[in-house]
């Protein structure tokens, strides 16, 4: 099981569990669904992110502060940004740049190879963040990022990992929301008051539901 964290009352989930991180722009639900990446640190789990609107950097930099000891936490990040903005850097350990948001293939290849270095360097449970939803919608139609979120999330599930998806709630119309919510197991919603409500799939549905 994952544990949530106190954000979430310590609530747990299942392995291969995926969950919608959704709410209004400026109410904190990028930085909840970063705690809740962190949140697997002090546990020895492995953490991805997938970055469509912040630099790698800038992800590493809030990823470390959130936990009890950066030197040993294994993260890696893939950066959607700065080579969509110019930039021209080299992966690292820790980082893999491609080419910009609409570059779904890298970023899968990408995404995929570190859950697999991770489990070969011992890691069983990962945590995994992509942020934001709302950024792929900016640059790709509604069934292509529909499509691709549907591998993603299967892949999450088939590695027993715990995938978190950001969202602006208030950026799509309702039959968008719809369609995306279909994806994910439960959502943690916050709202215009930073109120925060949880819809969580019960303990075995994953697993279940294959």
């Amino acid at each position: 099981m994952y544990d949530l964290g106190p954000e979430l009352d310590d609530a747990t989930v299942d392995p291969g569990t995926n969950l919608l991180v959704a709410g209004p722009p400026l109410t904190g639900k990028r930085r909840l669904a970063m705690e809740l990446l962190a949140a697997g640190a002090a546990a020895g789990e492995g953490a991805v992110a997938v970055t469509t609107r912040d630099s790698a950097e800038r992800v590493l930099s809030e990823y470390r502060s959130l936990v009890a000891d950066p030197g040993s936490a294994a993260v890696g990040v893939v950066d959607c940004v700065t080579r969509n903005q110019g930039g021209s850097p080299t992966d690292s350990e820790s980082v893999t740049y491609v080419s910009s948001p609409t570059d779904m293939t890298g970023i899968g290849i990408s995404f995929s190879e570190f859950l697999e270095e991770f489990y070969e360097r011992g890691y069983r449970r990962n945590r995994v963040l992509l942020d934001s939803l709302s950024t792929l919608l900016m640059y790709t139609d509604l069934q292509t990022v529909f499509q691709f979120m549907h591998v993603f999330t299967n892949r999450v599930e088939d590695a027993g990992a715990l995938g978190l998806y950001v969202v602006d709630s208030t950026a799509h119309d309702p039959e968008t929301m719809n369609t995306l919510t279909q994806l994910f197991d439960g959502v943690v919603e916050v709202d215009e008051d930073r109120e925060v409500s949880v819809r969580l799939p019960d303990p075995g549905a994953s697993a279940a539901g294959g």
